[in-house]
């Protein structure tokens, strides 16, 4: 007769955990490019900076700094590379934003001490009275041509002024072969050609003094063409010289100008080497 056998007691020991596959990848995690952040921070801070015309030095300071990161946080191991290219291309772009910003400072800068040494270029005029002509121009049409310019020019006696600067244009001579001859050493108008004299008086109003030639007048033709005196130099008896004015004092002279035979010309005036040229009706 056969004994049947007991059950197995219950073993005491713990079971050994489930290890995993042998073909399943280990997972660990990925570590942040803290270069990279810092990078990116430093440009954004850097650019914001160069684009303030007050704090440029401190984007210039910031800038470099961060380009510098930029570029080592690309070598280093860690997630989140892009941050380390933004940072980069930020550092760039702004380095190019700060100098624009700064050239326009330097450049604002120049043209204000240059407003104050030579004025600021603003032309005033005042022309001769004239009742005919204010009531010509009550009537002038909304979209007539500006005053002083080619198609509206001023008359002729018209002061024209800029803060350092009136010029008045006294006359005008189409035939000015008689003063060009009055001197035995002037060549006569080649042919095709003829001389025109404008006189015209040149006051100082600045502050300290300045040459009667830095206010200048010249002649564009009826073709589109600027004739200058200087162009073909001719000595008139009543000639400009390199007259030094201080503010009141006046000088008065004439110049000639060389022009193509059937063209007509406008007297341009210049009151002052930067100040805005107008146009007067010989």
């Amino acid at each position: 007769m056969s004994v049947p056998t007991p059950p197995a007691a219950p073993s005491s020991q713990p079971m050994p955990p489930s290890m995993p596959p042998a073909d399943a990848p280990a997972t660990t995690p990925k570590k942040t490019n803290v270069l990279a952040l810092i990078a990116l921070i430093t440009a954004a801070v850097g650019f914001v900076f160069a684009c303030v015309p007050g704090a440029l030095i401190i984007g210039w300071i910031l800038l470099p700094i961060a380009f510098v990161i930029s570029i080592v946080s690309l070598f280093l191991k860690g997630d989140r590379k892009w941050m380390g290219v933004v940072g980069l291309v930020l550092s760039v772009i702004g380095t190019i934003v700060g100098f624009v910003v700064f050239f326009a400072v330097v450049a604002n800068a120049a043209s204000e001490a240059f407003d104050e040494e030579f004025g600021s270029g603003d032309t005033v005029v005042s022309q001769p009275a004239d009742e005919d002509a204010e009531a010509a121009a009550e009537e002038e049409p909304a979209d007539a041509a500006a005053e002083g310019t080619r198609e509206n020019p001023y008359p002729l006696g018209s002061q024209i002024s800029s803060s350092d600067w009136t010029v008045v244009v006294n006359s005008h001579t189409v035939d000015g072969a008689a003063a060009v001859a009055a001197n035995g050493f002037n060549d006569p108008a080649p042919a095709g050609s003829h001389y025109e004299v404008v006189n015209y008086t040149v006051t100082y109003t600045g502050d300290e003094s300045g040459l009667a030639a830095e206010a200048s007048v010249a002649f564009v033709t009826s073709a589109g063409n600027v004739v200058n005196s200087y162009d073909n130099i001719v000595i008139l008896e009543d000639g400009f010289g390199m007259d030094e004015l201080y503010n009141g004092a006046s000088a008065t002279g004439s110049e000639a100008f060389l022009v193509p035979d059937g063209e007509t010309a406008l007297i341009r005036v210049s009151p002052g080497m930067f100040a805005d040229e107008v146009f007067v009706q010989p």
